[in-house]
């Protein structure tokens, strides 16, 4: 029996699909906080009940958990917690400055495994990190004056 040991992939990309409390925080937080842009959406009885957003070639889903009815789904416990999602971009010093100006609680830039890192933590607890190649030192702290 022969195996096949390459094949095509029809595999296009990878999207988080988080499961929030207040969809309507989620979106004011990634929207107007982070930037991303809103792109597709599922209206149910006059309420947002599911998301597409976009930023750059990244993506994310949210969806509200259902509070009643057959589709119930509200856990007891954090949702977020222990989950990170790592945006690679070119600039991450860059988007920490525009987290910064709009107001988003973004932890200083440092290196770490050849990147300068910063990452916010969304309403539902989920960790975003956004990360950039660099070739300063590990560790190293981004000061705004050298």
């Amino acid at each position: 029996m022969q195996t096949q040991t390459s094949v095509e992939s029809n595999v296009q990309q990878a999207v988080p699909f988080f499961l929030v409390h207040d969809i309507e925080a989620s979106v004011r937080f990634y929207v107007d906080g982070l930037g991303f842009s809103l792109t597709k959406k599922w209206v149910d009885e006059g309420k947002l009940r599911w998301c597409w957003l976009e930023l750059g070639e990244a993506a994310l889903m949210l969806q509200e958990f259902w509070r009643d009815g057959p589709h119930t789904s509200v856990p007891a416990t954090t949702v977020g917690l222990g989950v990170s999602i790592a945006f690679t971009c070119r600039d991450a010093i860059a988007i920490y400055r525009n987290l910064i100006a709009r107001g988003v609680d973004a932890t200083r830039p440092m290196v770490g495994n050849g990147m300068w890192v910063t990452h916010v933590v969304d309403p539902d607890g989920y960790q975003l990190f956004f990360e950039s190649v660099t070739d300063a030192p590990e560790e190293s702290l981004f000061t705004e004056h050298g």
